[in-house]
């Protein structure tokens, strides 16, 4: 049994990679098979996941040719940018929950209305047969951008699962293949915490029982 879960906002830099690459360290640490599938073209993901080193929890790269019995886990789907239209009704039948990364600033948050507008109107998410939740980026709690970015997804009908803050612990993470996971936990603890969040939010689906096949599509 297999959760597949969709990282996905078409605006560059809006947190897609980090945030991808920080839940499958904390899913992996927890004991977790995880794997990670990179759609976009800059392979940031998959550039971290090389450097990753042995000596953690494994995060495995997606390959089309695993066998039925080895599906069980998560994969989690770092996509392209620019996804809309028709690729973006294909991506979601291949995950059965999106993770929508947002940071609090008015450029970040017009870039992706037209999106949120899309994703909204999409027949999975209308009819709850793919869940949609956002996590805001670089952003504090109770702050002004926290509240205008709250007000800005509620008028979205998008649920807020979390905030994550800036920290230069996962630019520095980053450059070794580590996540939030693989540091000492008393030097992040305040960042750990909002991740429990998110991970609450993707363990209420339920899995499938197989990795849909058009995703050789995509390989």
């Amino acid at each position: 049994m297999i959760r597949t879960l969709l990282i996905a906002n078409p605006k560059g830099g809006s947190g897609k990679t980090t945030l991808a690459v920080n839940l499958a360290s904390l899913l992996a640490a927890r004991g977790d098979n995880v794997r990670l599938l990179d759609l976009d073209r800059q392979q940031s993901a998959r550039r971290w996941l090389a450097s990753r080193p042995a000596s953690l929890p494994a995060i495995w790269p997606y390959q089309p040719a695993q066998n039925q019995g080895s599906q069980t886990g998560w994969l989690i789907i770092d996509s392209a940018a620019g996804l809309h239209g028709k690729m973006l009704s294909r991506m979601l039948k291949l995950a059965r929950q999106v993770i929508v990364p947002v940071a609090p600033s008015a450029f970040d948050i017009s870039a992706s209305d037209e999106f949120l507008r899309a994703l909204g109107e999409e027949k999975a998410i209308r009819k709850e047969k793919t869940l949609a939740g956002a996590v805001g980026m670089r952003v504090t709690p109770r702050t002004r951008a926290a509240r205008q970015l709250e007000d800005w997804l509620q008028q979205q009908s998008l649920p807020l699962i979390t905030h994550l803050q800036d920290s230069q612990h996962y630019i520095n993470a980053a450059f070794e293949g580590r996540g939030i996971a693989d540091l000492p936990a008393r030097a992040t603890d305040r960042l750990r915490e909002p991740w429990l969040a998110l991970l609450n939010w993707i363990d209420q689906q339920p899995p499938v029982d197989k990795l849909p096949e058009e995703l050789t599509e995509y390989l």
